[in-house]
């Protein structure tokens, strides 16, 4: 026992109070560190497409991934589901 002397619970108070904010900084870096590393690499959203479909299919196509026959065959798909979506969407004018 310390009688009296020593810093006391002030001091343990703030002793605490700099480990919580060491171990926030410390996540807050590792999380930002994780946040840019994916977006430097354009990883950020893998499975979201702002390209159109028919361009998708010719990049594969160009990148050697498919071959002409599939190729003609996914493009053929495609227009059809597009003539299927313009013809299912558009109403008469009445």
């Amino acid at each position: 026992m310390m009688w009296g002397y020593g810093f006391g619970w002030p001091m343990m108070f703030f002793m605490f109070l700099v480990t919580v904010l060491c171990i926030a900084l410390l996540v807050a870096f590792v999380w930002a560190l994780v946040r840019w590393l994916n977006r430097r690499n354009g990883m950020m959203y893998p499975y979201q497409s702002t390209l159109p479909a028919m361009e998708l299919l010719r990049q594969r196509f160009a990148r050697g991934e498919i071959d002409a026959a599939t190729f003609e065959r996914m493009k053929a798909q495609l227009e059809e589901s597009e003539a299927e979506r313009t013809t299912q969407y558009q109403h008469p004018l009445v």
